[in-house]
């Protein structure tokens, strides 16, 4: 699902009446001031965030530049994404980091937000940063949370420190001179939650701060809980005064209102969020590029950055050399999908295409497919994907059988697979693929 696609295609469509217009009048901004008024009420965002915000829109975009402006619309849309921007931290907040010893985070949130996957997906994002951390388990309350760290912790290939029931304080501690002598550069404390704030809980959270003095306390909320997330943030920085906030589920069908409120409520930052299932689908949080997507203009800069993460530039090179001497086969057509599937759902990375945002929303994307594409490239034997040519319909009929799929399943692939080549025989002109990577 496209981000925010309600609130987009709303504001999308009140964008649409401004830039078919000529001149505006004051009156027609007015009114689609209002119209925007209603759309961010409706994803859930803070009442007093909206008056505040469409204020400060209504007060530039009825100025004398822009009234008389050739293209008012595009003025109004400048301004909007703008005070967005301003609205959700106007830069990315970096995670910040020890100058003596290690880096502590110090993980909080309620129970069910996603905190301890989140720790996980953190300690890897750092990992891949050439980071060395070490996660601790302090959730000592809910059944499993421990074992679920311990699974995290080896899918991901990091230390885990835990002393079963013990005393959360007593653990945070020996975790932190744990980690000094064993090397490890950042310390990501998994506390516990509960299902609703208690006092209980933020003593136990004061009582590890004051014994470890954490570098970051991020608080992990749930996107969909929209109003309920910046009322929970409120909570906890009243208590231990957190550095920032990460937001979950992003991908899911959220309105909005949590990351378009909770800056301006608490007046702490987004620093990062989650956009899927993996251990992967975590993001640093850019409120520019946020702002872009919202309003359905794309997402470049972190579709190029997923691109990056997904193939290296020798990898690029040589798919680029393949594709001038005419030489790309199977083989690297299944290196391509494996590509792919890094960087996440079709349908999230298609959203990131300035233009296509809203225009996908209804798109049936079979994500089964990658995984049949796949299955047919596999029942080849190497001298076929290797020689694409060699394959014929009685190879067809032999590859459809061990990959459980049809012939026509197989020529659909081929027809894909050449249609592929004769795209990139037409870019092989221009500057390079491996330009767009660097």
């Amino acid at each position: 699902m496209a981000l925010f696609s309600n609130l987009s295609e709303k504001i999308n469509h009140i964008f649409s009446k401004l830039t078919n217009r000529g001149k505006l009048t004051e009156l027609e901004i007015k009114e689609a001031m209002r119209e925007i008024r209603v759309a961010l009420l409706e994803a859930d965002v803070n009442f007093m965030v909206v008056k505040d915000l469409i204020n400060k829109i209504s007060a530039k975009a009825v100025g004398e530049k822009v009234l008389e402006s050739l293209t008012p619309g595009q003025q109004v849309i400048k301004i909007v994404n703008e005070e967005l921007v301003e609205l959700m931290g106007g830069t990315n907040a970096k995670l910040i980091t020890a100058s003596n010893g290690p880096t502590i985070i110090l993980m909080c949130g309620l129970q069910g937000a996603g905190k301890t996957t989140m720790s996980g997906k953190l300690a890897l994002m750092l990992k891949k940063q050439n980071k060395k951390p070490l996660l601790v388990a302090c959730d000592i309350y809910r059944p499993a949370a421990i074992n679920q760290l311990r699974v995290l912790a080896k899918q991901i290939d990091v230390p885990i420190f835990e002393k079963g029931t013990q005393d959360p304080v007593k653990t945070s501690k020996e975790a932190v001179e744990y980690a000094g002598v064993h090397g490890n550069d950042v310390v990501i404390i998994d506390t516990a939650g509960r299902l609703q704030i208690d006092e209980k809980l933020m003593q136990e959270l004061k009582d590890i701060k004051s014994a470890v003095n954490p570098t970051e306390i991020l608080l992990t909320v749930d996107s969909m809980t929209g109003q309920e997330a910046v009322n929970v943030s409120e909570q906890f920085n009243d208590a231990l005064d957190i550095t920032g906030v990460i937001l979950t589920k992003l991908d899911g069908d959220t309105r909005g209102g949590a990351a378009l409120s909770i800056k301006a409520v608490v007046n702490k930052p987004i620093k990062f969020c989650g956009v899927g299932e993996k251990l992967s689908d975590l993001e640093p949080f850019y409120p520019d590029r946020m702002a872009s997507r919202i309003l359905g203009m794309g997402d470049v800069l972190t579709l190029i950055e997923k691109a990056q993460q997904a193939v290296d530039e020798k990898q690029m090179q040589e798919m680029e050399r393949k594709f001038k001497e005419n030489s790309f086969d199977f083989e690297d057509y299944l290196l391509q999908f494996e590509n792919i599937n890094k960087m996440g759902d079709i349908k999230g990375l298609l959203s990131m295409i300035p233009g296509l945002g809203n225009k996908i929303k209804n798109l049936d994307i079979d994500e089964n497919q990658m995984k049949k594409n796949k299955a047919i490239i596999q029942s080849m034997t190497i001298k076929e994907r290797r020689n694409p040519d060699l394959i014929k319909a009685s190879n067809k009929k032999r590859i459809a059988s061990g990959s459980g799929t049809t012939i026509q399943d197989v020529n659909s692939l081929i027809k894909s697979f050449e249609n592929s080549k004769e795209m990139m025989k037409m870019m092989k002109n221009k500057k390079g693929m491996s330009k767009l990577f660097k």
